[in-house]
């Protein structure tokens, strides 16, 4: 199987966002959960998205497992890598974007990369490098408090830079309007000066277009699902892939079996979704406090699903509002309260899938990989789209048999995401 994309993606609900916008333009994929085993056949695909948890590892532990998947999708034939991010560029100081974007442009003989977390689709533009979410700056907008990598500054440049070895450009709008000539013209320029990445702005999907042309010209290039579009739509326009219908006639199958969701994420557009699921489903509301203090929670939320279960879809949700997360991180430690929560989810999610559930909804980046971790389960088939940025996922080679997940990031999705879900999942 040679492919003419990779991707290695930072967590598994953005590694299933950039695997939709590919097979929406045009790139029949697969998402892998870290790097397969040689055992595992995979279909005949045109890209492949490896998921990792690296977003907020140590960076050191970042590099290692980013080049690791470099290595890997090279041998299938890569010639370009994106490196996926989250659209609001959750990171700290010390990385990890800017250690990991280093370590891959290293591995593949150094030059300039291209980076832009811009996805219009979704809100997110970038302009004189500063990143907009629904038309606010990134650090006035409700995204900035992520519980693990808060962003509160919207100049990506400087965000970029604190956390990069090399210099940090600039490509504007101005430049990237002009087209491709004039792009790269000024990516030329920079590498003159030594600048080893640059932010790119994007506000419409034209410019994404426009760098994803020139980003395939490179080997390296880091960005959200945005810049996914624009690569898939240059390989199919260049003719490299056919264009066809990319959705993988399997991955709509129904499958048997019960549904839940699982919900961790404690951002504003979940915590809604949970009150208008209420309206129409049991919803268990966990105590965060007491996930931390033992196991009887989660002893407690698996009997209470075992009761309801058969009956039809439940939701067991760990989702606090902030000011909850924020007394527990006081209190435990930010990673140490993360942690527990996420532990806790996904052995829920293991026992109710022990109790024959096969459409699964998991809600939170965070909780999403834990649960697919402790799930085992080894890649995905890419499934129509519910919502922007979230597809409906086959599992392949999964021990328990055929299932459908959704792995939603916290902020994606309508209000009634929950049961748009299970509805699409037969």
């Amino acid at each position: 199987m040679a492919i003419l994309l990779g991707s290695i993606a930072d967590d598994y609900t953005g590694a299933s966002d950039l695997a939709n916008t590919l097979t929406k333009n045009g790139l029949r994929t697969v998402q892998t959960v870290g790097i397969p085993d040689p055992s595992l056949a995979l279909p005949d695909v045109d890209a492949v998205v490896v998921s990792l948890k690296i977003r907020s590892v140590p960076a050191a532990d970042a590099v290692t497992a980013a080049t690791a998947a470099e290595r890997w999708l090279r041998r299938r034939g890569a010639a370009h890598v994106l490196y996926k991010v989250c659209s609001t560029f959750d990171s700290t100081d010390s990385g990890n974007i800017g250690p990991v974007t280093e370590a891959l442009s290293d591995a593949a003989g150094g030059g300039l990369v291209l980076v832009t977390p811009a996805f219009p689709e979704t809100g997110r533009t970038v302009y004189l490098g500063h990143l907009f979410v629904g038309g606010q700056p990134l650090n006035e907008s409700p995204l900035k408090d992520h519980p693990l990598n808060p962003m509160h500054d919207a100049n990506l440049v400087r965000v970029m830079a604190r956390q990069s070895r090399g210099a940090v450009g600039l490509i504007d709008l101005p430049a990237i309007a002009a087209g491709p000539d004039t792009l790269r013209a000024r990516l030329e320029a920079l590498r003159e000066a030594g600048v080893g990445s640059a932010i790119a702005d994007a506000i419409f999907e034209r410019d994404l277009e426009t760098l994803g042309a020139i980003a395939l010209e490179t080997p390296v290039s880091t960005g959200a699902s945005g810049l996914g579009l624009g690569l898939a739509r240059a390989l199919v326009r260049s003719g490299r892939a056919p264009a066809s219908d990319a959705t993988t006639a399997n991955a709509i199958c129904p499958v048997g079996g019960l549904s839940a969701v699982v919900a961790g994420s404690c951002s504003k557009a979940t915590l809604h979704q949970l009150d208008v699921a209420e309206r129409s489903m049991p919803v268990l509301r966990l105590d965060p406090e007491r996930l931390l203090a033992g196991p009887d929670e989660i002893a407690a939320a698996i009997s209470w699903a075992g009761d309801r279960i058969s009956a039809g879809p439940i939701v067991v949700a760990a989702s606090a509002a902030p000011e909850i997360v924020s007394r527990l991180q006081s209190l435990y430690g930010r990673e140490a309260s993360g942690h527990a929560i996420e532990s806790a989810t996904s052995v829920i999610a293991a026992e109710l899938v022990a109790r024959g559930v096969r459409r699964l909804v998991i809600a939170g980046g965070e909780t999403s990989g834990a649960a697919v971790d402790r799930l085992a389960i080894p890649a995905f088939l890419i499934g129509p789209e519910i919502a922007p940025g979230v597809p409906v996922l086959r599992t392949v080679g999964n021990t328990q048999g055929d299932m459908l997940l959704a792995l939603k990031s916290g902020n994606f999705g309508g209000e009634d995401f929950f049961t748009a879900a299970l509805a699409m999942m037969h």
